[in-house]
């Protein structure tokens, strides 16, 4: 009889544990990158996995912002050096950057085997950590830039919709 007691109070205590971790992890929203000196937003639906930068292939007859392939976790992904690819550096990444650089894979149900080079993990943001910003520009911007947003220090973060990423013209258009 005690033991089906104590394995009670074992399973209401797991179950209170896994609520808790779920709730937390439907607050933050977003993962904070830096790249070419500006802060993204990523959202964690929508980004996968977080990789350490590691050997890539170079892939012949590309565009320079596509660095090439990388095997991550027995996957070929290919890889986009997102400040390349926004035209905020050259495509050649600093050598002062690399200890600091990772690959975020995005999720794999956007149906794109990419991961982005971003040089630095900012931390995890939640919305009210944040206050959105009006733009001026929101119309001349690509698809898959969203919303300005503000934190508490000053600093500006560019939301990025991966999704939309995943499907824009340019980011598939590998082939140079």
């Amino acid at each position: 009889m005690a033991n089906r007691e104590a394995l009670r109070e074992l399973q209401s205590r797991l179950a209170a544990r896994l609520q808790s971790s779920q709730d937390e992890a439907r607050t933050a929203q977003w993962l904070a990158v830096e790249s070419g000196g500006i802060g993204f937003l990523l959202g964690l639906a929508d980004a996968g996995e977080i990789f350490p930068l590691s050997a890539l292939k170079p892939v012949p007859h590309t565009q320079s912002w596509f660095v090439g392939v990388a095997n991550l976790r027995g996957g070929l992904h290919g890889v986009v050096d997102l400040a390349a690819f926004l035209g905020l550096r050259a495509p050649t990444l600093p050598e002062s950057v690399r200890e600091h650089a990772r690959l975020v894979a995005l999720n794999p149900a956007l149906g794109a085997q990419c991961a982005l080079l971003v040089e630095r993990l900012a931390g995890l943001r939640l919305p009210e950590q944040l206050q959105r910003q009006d733009a001026a520009d929101e119309a001349t911007r690509p698809a898959f830039a969203g919303p300005v947003w503000r934190d508490a220090d000053g600093r500006m973060w560019q939301e990025l919709d991966l999704q939309a990423l995943a499907r824009h013209e340019q980011f598939l258009g590998i082939s140079a």
